[in-house]
């Protein structure tokens, strides 16, 4: 019998009140070209999947930080519980290396996250970055950010205190900014020593979603966004993300235009899922560890061992011997609880290959998968969401789920107290896309 998870109150802002639903307001609405669509049906389905992004994303990204941290092994002196497995759904969440040992503030079950339609979902760092982006692609009313624009953004957006919900890569270009600096400066040596982390990840995969079908304009979208925070192999991870979105969002548009592809209930089908990753790894340079990682897990996929084995397979290789050219020298791995692009890549590739399309299924893997597991988790609920649509996850699941969101939680200075409804944030979305898409 399928669990559902617990409706929250507080950290999520349960019970909040007062989103814009009726103005539709977001920066960059105004004197813009009319939406070239073909039918007001398919209007009305790219407006689902875009709030299916948003939706997925909050669903996974909540979901996966019951467990973040829980399970990582052995690092130096840091030594955690086994790895979870399968059997560990819907068990009790296990303690985690922050917060003294203690196990998640979010949920004490480790099982999905999901909050009804009078709550809000709270923003959190796999979430707010693409937010800012996307906003700031509206006030600008062009998809390609220039450096200055990313800069004062961040500046205006982002708080200067210590907690403000950025990562090491995050907070050093952050740093950099508020001392004069500019993008790509400040993604890479000498400047910015945490340039291998995880942070691209968080915060430029939506730009696929703007170039659906097209990667490489999608990519030249991301290219100075990602490179604000990484560089080097961390670079091309968070490419292959922002490629399989682009990749994932052209799928879907045609299944659906075919009505062929993608089913709300059973999900999308694995081949879809393995096709796009294997076009997404063609980008990957040979030699280095990322198109190694993929090669092995899609092998240990392809011959029959459980996502548990392959996880163990991934942290002998990896965290243990340091295969491939991954390297774990000093901030290479570890550093101030965020781990390096790597781990985090293969560890997705998990969940992506052993869930197969299924929303429910990958986001369990990515869960139990160990490491970082609200950002693997995240990334697919965020991609899965758009080709499935918010009315298709909500069927997942079968009950009506929040639609708003509150930026403010880890953001500041945006209109309406910070806080929107998903099909305000998708108008913008699909406005963008288009734009995209009638360039010549």
């Amino acid at each position: 019998m399928m669990r559902y998870g617990l409706v929250l109150t507080g950290i999520l802002l349960a019970g909040c009140a007062g989103v814009g639903q009726g103005d539709g307001y977001l920066p960059g609405n105004e004197g813009q070209k009319e939406l070239r669509l073909e039918s007001a049906e398919a209007r009305g389905m790219r407006l689902d999947r875009f709030e299916g992004y948003w939706l997925g994303s909050c669903v996974a990204n909540w979901t996966g930080l019951v467990t973040e941290m829980d399970r990582i092994g052995q690092i130096g002196e840091i030594q955690t519980e086994p790895f979870y497995t399968r059997a560990d759904w819907g068990g009790p969440d296990g303690p985690n290396i922050w917060d003294g040992g203690r196990i998640s503030r979010v949920s004490p079950v480790i099982d999905f996250v999901l909050i009804g339609p009078d709550s809000v979902w709270g923003a959190d760092d796999d979430t707010d970055i693409e937010f800012m982006y996307q906003f700031l692609i509206g006030e600008a009313g062009h998809g390609q950010l220039t450096a200055e624009e990313i800069r004062a953004g961040w500046l205006r957006h982002i708080e200067r205190e210590e907690e403000n919900f950025l990562w090491v890569s995050n907070q050093r270009a952050f740093d950099l900014m508020g001392e004069g600096y500019l993008p790509p400066e400040t993604g890479r040596l000498p400047l910015n020593g945490e340039f291998e982390m995880i942070d691209a990840q968080l915060t430029t995969e939506i730009f696929g979603l703007y170039a659906p079908g097209r990667p490489e304009r999608a990519l030249e979208l991301a290219y100075l966004p990602i490179r604000t925070v990484a560089d080097a192999e961390a670079a091309d991870i968070a490419e292959f993300y922002v490629t399989m979105y682009s990749l994932a969002a052209g799928a879907a548009d045609s299944a659906w235009e075919s009505d062929s592809s993608v089913d709300a209930v059973d999900g999308v089908r694995p081949e879809m899922i393995l096709g796009m990753a294997d076009r997404a790894r063609e980008d990957l340079e040979e030699g280095d560890y990322p198109a190694a990682m993929y090669d092995r897990v899609r092998a240990m996929h392809a011959g029959g061992l459980s996502w548990e084995a392959a996880r163990d397979s991934i942290y002998q290789l990896y965290q243990v011997r340091q295969a491939d050219g991954y390297e774990m020298t000093g901030r290479g791995m570890y550093c101030n609880g965020c781990f390096a692009a790597g781990i985090n890549f293969a560890a997705s590739l998990v969940s992506l290959f052993w869930g197969g399309g299924d929303f429910q299924e990958t986001l369990k893997i990515g869960v139990l998968c160990g490491w970082d597991s609200d950002n693997p988790t995240a990334t697919w609920g965020g991609m899965l969401g758009y080709m499935l649509g918010a009315d298709g996850i909500e069927a997942v699941f079968g009950r009506p789920l929040s639609r708003r969101y509150d930026i403010h939680r880890t953001r500041r200075n945006f209109p309406q107290g910070g806080l929107f409804d998903f099909r305000e944030l998708a108008e913008q979305g699909l406005r963008i896309q288009q734009e995209i898409l009638s360039e010549q």
